[in-house]
């Protein structure tokens, strides 16, 4: 065996190991707590964030970076495709 094959299975054991214990980690199926950041946000979205609805709130204010991100993702699979599928002017 090779060093990189080592190395390969090693990474795939440190990999399932970190699968494994987010697995075996996670709340049974159905149980949900979320109570509480449900209540916070309902209860501090006017004052903290000024937004009269709090599902605004969560979306651009709270998880404004995440909110970013997608449609930055958005924005260069648009741009992704256009490239792909755009024709070429011979002259």
């Amino acid at each position: 065996m090779s060093k990189r094959d080592l190395v390969g299975v090693i990474s795939l054991l440190i990999l399932v190991g970190f699968l494994g214990l987010g697995a075996a980690s996670m709340r049974e199926f159905g149980v949900v707590d979320r109570a509480y950041m449900d209540d916070y946000i309902i209860s501090h979205s006017q004052d903290e964030v000024g937004a009269n609805n709090a599902v605004t709130s969560v979306v651009f204010d709270y998880r404004g970076f995440d909110t970013l991100g997608e449609a930055t993702v958005l924005f260069a699979a648009v741009v992704g495709v256009i490239v792909i599928f755009r024709r070429e002017v011979h002259e």
